[in-house]
């Protein structure tokens, strides 16, 4: 039987960056909910919480670039000339995240404490807004030309629709994040994180709705594959059950399901991303004759088969690894000696 590889690696990348946002998502939002904790103890449970995983969770993003540069180098070289800017200002936040965690307890005066507080926070919330800007703008198409170069400038990623996109990814991930601190922490301040789980649900569900209204108004061609593929209504059916089931397993004190909840809705979210765009990679808002498709931006086939031979060898380690770290980093956080 002839195997498509193009699709595979399609999935592939679909997998890739739905790993990452179910796993990352949680540490962003943290960090973008971290500066609503006043307490200094209170912020180092947060930053405890996530120390042992975050670095972990990147791995999957920087697999997923790698993953596209190898497999669909026209689409990886036109992402980074098109977004070069947006990309650098997340390997920044990125970056400027990670040295904040690490500089933060390096001294005990308060000003420096929440100076790296504040940069964290900030950090976090740029990294996950800008992530969604890039996801809307490739929804409505970039200005690509027939020779596969993007024609436009910086301000045209910022539209109304990708900053809504954007907002609407910091709502998901301050979410993915409560429920993920709740898990963690205990006492009082599990019981002041349970009102932010509750807050934070209701400002991701009217984002959802919102945006959902508006995609389907704005980018009209979003439901094409929907129509002419009618089973693919079933991960929209499920991801309405799992938005649905997330409140019901707050009120019950069921956090654990809440939290399997709030990663198959972020799965889901991947997942009708993925549709929408199938076959393409990135749209063209010129033509969509250009277009970059899993086709014409793709690699040769055998260099797609000599890399899904190393992916079923490397991928399984991955997510035994990571499985691994979760673990053996579960449970509830206890501050000691050598916490952040």
């Amino acid at each position: 039987m002839h195997l498509d590889l193009n699709f595979i690696w399609f999935m592939i990348l679909g997998f890739l960056l739905s790993g990452y946002g179910v796993l990352d998502g949680f540490d962003l939002g943290v960090g973008i909910l971290y500066l609503f904790a006043r307490k200094d103890e209170d912020r180092r449970v947060f930053l405890n919480a996530i120390g042992p995983l975050w670095d972990g969770n990147e791995v999957w993003l920087v697999t997923f670039a790698g993953a596209l540069f190898a497999a669909f180098p026209n689409a990886y070289a036109l992402v980074l000339s098109g977004f070069y800017l947006v990309v650098m200002s997340v390997l920044f936040a990125i970056i400027f995240r990670a040295v904040s965690i690490e500089f933060r307890s390096k001294q005990h005066y308060s000003w420096w404490r929440n100076f790296w507080d504040i940069c964290f926070c900030l950090s976090s919330t740029a990294a996950t807004f800008l992530f969604g800007v890039m996801v809307g703008q490739m929804f409505v198409g970039m200005p690509i030309g027939p020779d596969m170069q993007f024609k436009g400038a910086l301000v045209t990623h910022f539209t109304p629709f990708s900053i809504l996109t954007g907002l609407f990814a910091v709502a998901a991930a301050a979410m993915h994040g409560s429920i993920f601190l709740y898990l963690k922490t205990e006492g009082e301040l599990q019981k002041k994180i349970q009102r932010w789980m509750w807050t934070s649900f209701g400002v991701f569900l009217t984002f959802y709705m919102f945006t959902t209204i508006v995609t389907l108004v704005y980018v009209r061609q979003a439901v094409h594959n929907f129509l002419s593929m009618p089973w693919l209504w079933l991960v929209v059916v499920a991801n309405v059950l799992a938005i649905a089931n997330i409140p019901r397993a707050i009120y019950l004190r069921k956090p654990g399901y809440a939290f399997i909840s709030s990663m198959c809705v972020l799965t889901a979210l991947a997942a009708l991303f993925g549709a929408a765009m199938y076959p393409n990679i990135i749209v063209s808002s010129i033509d969509r004759a250009y277009n970059l498709n899993i086709y014409n931006a793709a690699s040769s086939q055998k260099t797609l088969g000599i890399m899904f031979f190393i992916a079923c060898l490397g991928l399984p380690f991955m997510g035994a690894y990571t499985a691994i770290v979760y673990w053996v980093f579960r449970g509830k956080v206890k501050l000691g000696k050598f916490s952040y």
